[in-house]
């Protein structure tokens, strides 16, 4: 049976596919496009690893960035910070917690983490194997403006 939690992850899924997955590379997304996994070179980090997918604007959206990261055990990509963009991170394999309202809580496979606009969040890999996740950051025009701020 199809729980709601499914649903969600599905929708959001075929959403990213059909209009995050275009070009590798900046500039205004026209169309519907596929990028497959292996065609995304993976950019070694201090915590891990990042392949970028699409970041710049489309029709509808002022900037989308999706990207996929991989956080090695015990990893994070950053201090926890905030900005005014929102973003959504859909776990594809490992174990990590978020950082929201000020409390760590646990996700793994098919979880869904939704970041919002100009709150502190982190992200961190509790597990003893990498985690892979799933970034979708989105600005609108309504998006405020500013910059990002370093949790102290």
């Amino acid at each position: 049976m199809l729980t709601r939690r499914d649903a969600l992850v599905a929708v959001i899924a075929a959403a990213v596919t059909a209009g995050g997955f275009a070009v590798a590379q900046s500039g205004t997304a026209k169309g519907s496009w596929v990028i497959n996994w292996d065609d995304v070179p993976a950019k070694t980090t201090e915590s891990g690893s990042v392949r970028s997918l699409y970041n710049g604007p489309t029709a509808t959206l002022k900037n989308l960035d999706v990207h996929i990261t991989t956080l090695n055990p015990g990893g994070a990509p950053h201090p926890p910070h905030k900005h005014p963009n929102e973003e959504m991170l859909i776990i594809k394999s490992g174990t990590v917690e978020a950082l929201i309202n000020g409390e760590w809580k646990k996700v793994g496979p098919g979880g869904v983490i939704f970041l919002a606009s100009d709150i502190f969040h982190g992200v961190r890999n509790v597990g003893k194997e990498p985690a892979v996740y799933h970034v979708i950051g989105f600005k609108t025009a309504d998006t405020p403006a500013g910059q990002a701020v370093t949790m102290k």
